[in-house]
């Protein structure tokens, strides 16, 4: 047989009818699953095990009921055997008592069968939850560095898709396959009680059962693994295209968009395609060679019966015990399939959990001055970003800003100057260099407490859907009240949050799109004075305002800026000019350094700049 994952990516191909991005990534993807999948065993599901004994007296009942419920349903045989050998004696005397027996045990069966699904299902629950919980917040620990390398839309699928099938094992599939592995063991044992010799031919059916679920079951994991990377594809450009809904339609692309998310789910498809048809003959070669060897084995009972070698009350046991275990074989057969597409999903999942952010802090932190000084310095900082190593952004660069300084940032694009903030907030280490808060060197102190020393306001004014209220507390969360308020009114938003049909408690929308960009930069700014950081990070935070707002917003910004440091990146004439320093940059360098007056007199970049960017102004 050819191999699955590659006959996929052909197909794959053949649907596309032509290479493009899409497929390029498809395949790239698809290459790093079949890599993983290489690995054959189920041992990332053994990352469950921890969350599984944090809650060990559910586990031990679970386990007490699955072995009760059990026990009942092989019960039920020997209460048929008794019926069948004991109960027409003396005229059917006792038949009414046996069968009053058999119907017990059945309720018995039912209510340790209700007992045991529920602790089952409420432990696996459990533990999802738990995982979940614990692998969001794995994701919220790795920096931009590692979201460089790896999707959005390929993180949520491991969120949500390879979650969903953990706990259809968890809550569902463990269940069954451990109570049909106890009524295989059970019923084996009654089996050699009942019958040795024809125990010992069922037993030799055994192995040619083994062979198919191994042989198969190994396959099935790769294609699952496949399967799953292909749609963790589909998933991530369709978050892609949704997110930019307007940009797409805007340019026409919905066509475009549409045929290349179906060639990424016929590609998950024809993956899909392979892995049944392995399931599907898996599964009927079990079915055959199982119920063919029972047949054969019940015949040769049969031949004892009429010999007066066993009881026909025993001959009855043997069948349903027989049943009972040939019907457990199959039903782990199944079993398995979902334990292997688990653990490829787990395997997935795992990745993500061992994961470790490369910015964390060190093993004894120094712990920054209180109260903060608001200085900050960068010294010969080297710094290319992950990936573009022969790319610097940074080139020997080196900044001081003192306590309570204004200091604007003004360049080209491409000159460093967002990549200056972004190692300010320690969201990645120079390659060589130092960065510095309040005299203490960023490396050497925990990111959180760094990071709590900056109010940032960044270009893009990223809000959350929930109210303009909670958008506000992001930046404090135990601000009260009057506290949001104010920073709200600092940031000229008061007016349009009061006059949204409820106030501060207006739901916003995904990203806050329901407001202009311009009110959305209000909230942003409103979000950072609410921290009373003592350095004020601004990245072109005027820049979604129109001439009338930017007045307002620039006035609450001069009084915000009153008694903190403040670096600004701005274009902005009107910006810049209120700067103590202007530190012009150009290709990771600083290049000009001085007031706006003496920064005009010298020439050079800073004067081109000026003449062509602050013309209007």
């Amino acid at each position: 047989m050819t191999d699955a994952p590659a006959t996929a990516d052909a197909a794959a191909a053949d649907i596309r009818g032509r290479p493009g991005a899409g497929a390029q990534l498809a395949e790239q993807m698809g290459e790093a699953g079949e890599r993983r999948a290489r690995r054959r065993d189920v041992r990332p599901l053994g990352r469950l095990f921890p969350y599984a004994m944090r809650h060990k007296g559910h586990v031990a009942m679970a386990g007490f009921w699955l072995i009760l419920s059990t026990a009942a349903s092989l019960a039920l045989t020997a209460a048929a055997r008794g019926a069948i050998d004991n109960g027409f004696e003396n005229g059917g005397a006792q038949l009414n008592l046996w069968f009053l027996l058999l119907g017990a045990n059945a309720l018995f069966l039912g209510f340790a069968t209700a007992v045991r699904y529920y602790f089952v299902t409420k432990t696996g629950e459990r533990v999802i939850a738990d995982l979940r919980k614990g692998l969001f917040g794995r994701i919220l620990t790795l920096d931009p560095a590692f979201y460089a390398s790896m999707r959005t839309g390929e993180v949520l699928s491991r969120l949500t898709t390879d979650i969903a099938l953990v706990e259809t094992l968890l809550t569902t599939s463990v269940s069954f396959a451990l109570r049909n592995f106890l009524t295989l063991i059970g019923g084996t044992a009654l089996l050699f009680v009942v019958s040795p010799k024809l125990t010992g031919m069922v037993l030799l059916v055994v192995p040619l059962l083994l062979g198919p679920i191994f042989l198969f079951g190994r396959r099935v994991r790769k294609l699952t693994v496949a399967s799953q990377d292909r749609f963790a594809n589909a998933v991530g450009f369709a978050g892609e295209s949704v997110d930019a809904i307007e940009t797409v339609q805007a340019f026409g692309r919905e066509a475009s968009a549409i045929e290349r998310f179906g060639a990424a789910v016929e590609a998950a498809f024809v993956v899909s395609l392979v892995r049944m048809k392995a399931r599907a003959l898996m599964t009927a070669m079990i079915i055959v060679v199982m119920f063919g060897g029972v047949t054969l084995v019940l015949w040769l009972g049969a031949q004892d019966v009429i010999a007066e070698r066993m009881t026909p009350g025993a001959l009855l046991q043997f069948v349903l015990l027989s049943v009972f275990a040939a019907g457990a074989v199959g039903a782990l057969g199944e079993s398995w399939g979902d334990v292997q597409k688990a653990a490829g999903a787990m395997e997935r999942i795992d990745e993500l959990m061992r994961s470790e952010a490369a910015i964390r802090p060190p093993a004894a932190p120094t712990v920054l001055p209180e109260p903060p000084t608001g200085e900050v310095s960068m010294s010969a900082v080297q710094f290319a970003y992950p990936g573009r190593p022969d790319l610097p952004a940074l080139k020997g660069f080196s900044l001081t800003v003192r306590p309570g300084e204004t200091v604007a940032l003004v360049g080209p694009s491409g000159a460093g100057k967002s990549t200056v903030f972004r190692l300010l907030l320690r969201f990645y280490d120079p390659q060589s260099g130092m960065v510095s808060v309040d005299g203490i060197d960023v490396r050497e102190a925990d990111p959180v407490a760094v990071r709590d020393r900056f109010a940032w306001v960044s270009q893009e004014a990223p809000l959350f859907s929930g109210s303009p209220s909670e958008n506000i507390r992001f930046g404090r969360e135990l601000a009260s009240d009057e506290e949001v308020r104010a920073a709200a009114e600092e940031a000229q938003a008061l007016g349009f949050v009061e006059a949204l049909p409820e106030g501060f408690d207006t739901p916003l929308g995904e990203r806050g799109k329901s407001l202009s960009g311009g009110q959305r930069q209000r909230l942003a700014i409103a979000r950072a004075l609410v921290r009373d950081a003592p350095i004020l990070l601004l990245d072109e935070a005027t820049s979604a305002l129109d001439a009338e707002n930017e007045r307002l917003v620039q006035a609450a910004l001069d009084q915000a800026m009153q008694g903190r440091t403040t670096i600004v990146i701005a274009h902005r004439l009107a910006t810049v000019l209120r700067a103590d320093r202007i530190v012009v940059m150009e290709d990771g360098r600083v290049v000009q350094e001085g007031t706006h007056q003496s920064l005009m007199a010298q020439g050079g970049l800073y004067a081109r700049l000026a003449e062509l960017q602050f013309r209007t102004d």
